[in-house]
């Protein structure tokens, strides 16, 4: 049994899996490129490639398929640049539904929903101005008013 467990491909196919394992767990695109080296390395090892050449093989496709397909799969995932949730409220323009100043909250009428706001200049925005989101800090929109 433990010579089983000692032959090349089971090792490669243990390699594999243990990659494939971590990058499920992390999604990072870290180790993704291992477990394709350790899969033609592992069928290297079935046709009885030597061990030497098993393990350059498996740090060339490593290494190829990193550097030939990373860049394709961060463009494709697009991974942290998709505004989410309340970012994506940042540069949107709405409407002051009271007057709205720096010191104390007004509110704003935003895509339908209605949001506590202030203004992030020294200016007083009048109800029914509109205004664009510059930030938010807490659960306040941090508003400008919008010249038309």
């Amino acid at each position: 049994m433990l010579d089983i467990l000692l032959s090349a491909p089971a090792f490669w196919l243990l390699a594999a899996v243990v990659f494939g394992v971590i990058e499920s767990l992390t999604m990072g695109l870290v180790t993704i490129w291992f477990a394709g080296g350790a899969l033609v390395a592992l069928v290297a090892s079935i046709l009885n490639v030597s061990v030497p050449i098993q393990i350059v093989i498996f740090l060339a496709v490593s290494v190829v398929l990193m550097v030939g397909t990373r860049k394709i799969f961060i463009e494709k995932l697009r991974t942290g640049q998709e505004k989410t949730n309340v970012e994506a409220l940042i540069g949107r323009i709405g409407t002051a539904k009271t007057d709205v100043d720096n010191m104390s909250a007004g509110i704003v009428n935003l895509s339908g929903q209605e949001w506590s706001a202030l203004c992030g200049t020294e200016e007083k925005i009048a109800a029914g101005e509109k205004v664009k989101v510059e930030r938010i800090e807490g659960v306040k929109l941090i508003v400008a008013p919008v010249e038309e």
